[in-house]
């Protein structure tokens, strides 16, 4: 027999790249830690196509997953192929056979870039039941979900801007530093952050604008990660349920005088400072405030976000409002000492209910950037002498940002942020003039939520949370941050008024509102806004009612 009929025979090339194997499996590149065992490897694996995305807006790749799981719970069976430019033509349900990378790219384990998309027919893969609170969702990253429960929309905060809502499991989240009872690390588990599969910034259309509260069901869709979370890209329409509607109107608080504290979000008259950036933005947002101050129909109202113009922009909104509800029905006080910040607090009232008694009050103590404004009352027709009189000490106390980086004022990770301790001091400043003044009410915006230490401290030196007594748990809050709802925004009496407080609300018109709905001009769509109270701010109005001699209603 001749020597070349003796030797080996070369492999067959592959007749089709179909008949080109995988050299992995998809769990074996996303392996059982947080990042792929495989990272830097070109592997080339098989799956089904869960989730095309790969639209220019879009996130440049599509999902893939095992319809054959191994035994290993820890590791995934989902893959991100990211095309980049490269645009497969590839569609939900397509068996594929795909060459790439295996990366890890800021956390998201993927195929990166992608060299070979091959389809090879058709296959199926079942959404993978999932309930919440998550054990962890690394073992079901860029896998296709079902969340077979109901979700409550806990925020919605970036909905216009990037299409992001989180979701939560067993109701709404709250603030730790709030309320007794809440577990940070329970609030994590119990979140989901839903996406748009875009990477647009103030997309044209937009998801379902809902308000916090609201109920999701049918959740479905593949878990992707970026920007440090886990994000579901959904596959097909979320169903939402309006499971907090909007309040028409302020729940009652009976008695014969209703005061209020109201965060007015930078109410400026000059343009492109804070505030309104033009004309519209400020005609906007002035019959946004009016129609909240019509609303609250209250007989005092402390403000908070004004400028500090010394009467300009409190007289405009005063006038503003009287054009609406009647001449001559609210007057402002003027601040005798609003303080350098650039936004100070103020007080109007209703003559014609409430005759202020002597000139308004300040502190000079310099641990105040805002100094507080304080003033008594007595209900008109009340004798000079005699009879029950109140005083309401309007407040803004030191915000949250800016932390500085060291210093009691740091912040020391205990949930209450920066700057508490002046915030504690602060608050003690008040409590030295609570003493000096009949029927206090400390009330506004004082930046700590209910159980931290600026609030405790108030309470320790003798002053009452009428909310915490009138207004039931679920809806104590008047300011949404970080997915977390909280109360921010209180209403404070001393014991003269303790036997006097009929009542205490919670206006929600504001916290639970997505800022897409307010009077900026720039991003939000012409067709959502509406000259109405609604999202008229971000902190939501608080009314307390109260039985005084002479009060009259």
């Amino acid at each position: 027999m001749p020597a070349a009929l003796l030797t080996t025979p070369a492999l067959a090339e592959p007749a089709t790249p179909c008949e080109t194997p995988a050299t992995h499996r998809i769990s074996q590149v996303q392996g059982d830690g947080d990042a792929t065992p495989l990272a830097g490897r070109t592997v080339r694996v098989e799956g089904v196509v869960t989730g095309d995305f790969q639209r220019t807006d879009q996130l440049g790749g599509f999902f893939l997953q095992d319809p054959l799981p191994d035994a290993d719970p820890r590791t995934s069976e989902g893959l991100f192929a990211y095309a980049g430019e490269r645009v497969n033509d590839v569609k939900p349900g397509d068996r594929v056979l795909v060459t790439g990378r295996a990366t890890e790219f800021n956390g998201w384990t993927e195929l990166s870039p992608v060299t070979a998309v091959d389809v090879c027919g058709t296959g199926r893969v079942a959404a993978r039941p999932y309930l919440l609170p998550s054990g962890g969702l690394e073992p079901v990253e860029n896998m296709l979900l079902t969340f077979p429960q109901p979700l409550t929309v806990s925020e919605h905060y970036n909905l216009g801007r990037y299409g992001e809502v989180t979701l939560s499991s067993q109701g709404r989240l709250y603030q730790p530093t709030d309320r007794q009872g809440v577990d940070p690390a329970l609030n994590a588990r119990r979140s989901l952050l839903v996406d748009d599969g875009s990477t647009r910034e103030n997309p044209a259309t937009l998801p379902p604008v809902v308000r916090a509260g609201d109920v999701a069901s049918g959740v479905t869709g593949v878990l992707g990660y970026g920007f440090g979370a886990y994000r579901l890209q959904p596959t097909k329409p979320i169903a939402y349920r309006p499971a907090n509607p909007r309040p028409r109107r302020p729940s009652p608080v009976a008695g014969n005088v209703k005061v209020a504290s109201f965060n007015t979000l930078n109410w400026f008259t000059t343009l492109g400072s804070r505030g309104a950036g033009d004309a519209e933005e400020q005609r906007r947002q002035l019959a946004k405030l009016v129609a909240a101050l019509k609303g609250l129909d209250a007989d005092a109202v402390a403000l908070m976000e004004v400028e500090n113009n010394g009467q300009t922009a409190l007289q405009a909104l005063v006038d503003a409002v009287n054009a609406k509800v009647g001449a001559g029905t609210y007057a402002a006080l003027a601040h005798p000492h609003p303080g350098t910040d650039a936004i100070q607090v103020g007080l109007i009232y209703k003559p014609a209910k409430l005759t202020p008694v002597g000139e308004p009050r300040t502190s000079q103590d310099a641990v105040f950037s805002r100094p507080p404004l304080i003033q008594t009352f007595r209900g008109k027709g009340e004798r000079l002498r005699g009879g029950q009189s109140f005083t309401m000490m309007v407040n803004h106390l030191k915000s949250k940002g800016s932390c500085p980086s060291s210093g009691p004022d740091a912040d020391q990770g205990d949930g209450q942020g920066c700057w508490n301790a002046t915030r504690v001091a602060q608050a003690q400043a008040l409590l030295g003039i609570v003493a000096d003044v009949p029927g206090p009410i400390v009330l506004g915006d004082l930046n700590a939520y209910g159980e931290e230490d600026p609030i405790k401290a108030l309470e320790k030196g003798g002053l009452t949370s009428a909310t915490k007594k009138f207004v039931p748990a679920r809806q104590r809050y008047s300011y949404v941050f970080d997915g977390l709802a909280g109360e921010l925004d209180h209403v404070l009496v001393g014991r003269e008024l303790r036997k006097r407080v009929t009542g205490a609300t919670i206006w929600h018109i504001n916290a639970d509102e997505p800022r897409v709905r307010d009077y900026n001009t720039e991003f939000n769509p012409p067709g959502l806004y509406r000259p109405d109270a609604y999202r008229s701010s971000d902190h939501d109005p608080l009314i307390v009612g109260l039985t005084l001699p002479g009060g009259g209603r």
